[in-house]
């Protein structure tokens, strides 16, 4: 494990190891995914690509009686997730499943990724196309910022798989890929709550944050935006409130049965 101390997430209430400075680190994209929904007792919550586990250990940590599965392919990742979870004291209620999220079925099944057997899938794919972008010459932070093309809908596919009927999807992604993600959800989830994510108010959105109801046919909501930032460049009293784990990203009503 690293020597380095572990970063403080969530008001310092919780304390995340991580990969070296260079490599794929999380950051706020990962706690506003960990804070999309509000915590609900006795779920089952699947991180899928859950690198170091900021997103499923902050479920986990938020709701005391839900069970985590962490989904990650790389085995160094998997080992920090291991530790993460056991350094926080959730070890009981946190699996760490090593998949590949992109393996067909009988792959992701004999890893231990059943179909219908989540209540919740939280997922940050990769943001970028290979031959589309320069690649990171660090091999991790290559490995979680892109994959082949057409590989969103095969992740959202194993998303869909994992999840059970009536079940929920959140995921966050690049503003500019808001077409890509809606076309690779398909018919899998309906009652879609989109919430664009804004840096500044008078800046375009950066980020989009997803929500949706397996097999729900509610239609499409478009959400007030969420602003991370003042003129002056500070934290607006909502990010604050996030980023110290407080409230949620999509209120409850945000996802329609």
């Amino acid at each position: 494990m690293p020597a380095a101390e572990p970063d403080l997430f969530l008001g310092g209430r919780l304390r995340l190891r991580q990969p070296p400075r260079g490599a794929h680190r999380a950051g706020t994209d990962a706690v506003l995914l960990g804070m999309l929904f509000p915590a609900e007792e006795g779920r089952v919550v699947c991180d899928l690509g859950a690198s170091t586990g900021l997103v499923g250990l902050s479920y986990a940590l938020r709701a005391p009686r839900s069970r985590v599965i962490l989904v990650e392919r790389e085995p160094e990742l998997a080992d920090l997730a291991r530790w993460n979870a056991a350094e926080n004291g959730l070890e009981s209620r946190v699996s760490i499943c090593e998949a590949d999220i992109l393996a067909a079925a009988g792959p992701r099944r004999a890893a231990g990724l059943a179909a219908d057997s989540v209540d919740i899938a939280l997922t940050n794919p990769p943001f970028l196309e290979a031959g589309r972008h320069r690649p990171s010459p660090h091999c991790g932070r290559a490995s979680a910022h892109s994959f082949e093309a057409g590989s969103l809908d095969a992740w959202l596919r194993t998303c869909s798989d994992v999840v059970r009927p009536g079940g929920r999807l959140g995921l966050i992604h690049r503003a500019d890929a808001l077409a890509a993600c809606l076309q690779a959800i398909g018919q899998r989830f309906g009652g879609l709550a989109i919430r664009p994510v804004h840096a500044r108010a008078d800046r375009p959105a950066i980020r989009v944050l997803i929500a949706g109801t397996k097999g729900s046919r509610a239609p499409l909501r478009i959400l007030h935006p969420l602003v991370l930032q003042d003129p002056q460049g500070r934290a607006t009293p909502e990010s604050e409130a996030l980023h110290r784990g407080e409230g949620a990203a999509m209120e409850a009503e945000a996802t329609p049965q």
